[in-house]
């Protein structure tokens, strides 16, 4: 079996993304990266907080009194 061939775990593209080279980047490439990083740091935490609300909506639909 090849490795192409097993399932891609969830961390693989962090993985990924934290293993590449910084330093053929310009600086401009360097910022318009930071910028999508933190873009995408947003968007996590608002999913987050979402699925919190959630849960926490559905603990207190199921409280017992």
């Amino acid at each position: 079996m090849d490795d192409d061939d097993l399932p891609r775990r969830r961390d693989d593209v962090l993985a990924a993304l934290t293993k590449q080279p910084l330093d053929p980047l310009s600086v401009e490439e360097l910022a318009e990266r930071i910028a999508v990083l933190e873009a995408e740091i947003a968007r996590t935490k608002k999913h987050r907080d979402a699925a919190g609300g959630f849960k926490a909506s559905a603990e207190a639909l199921f409280k017992k009194g």
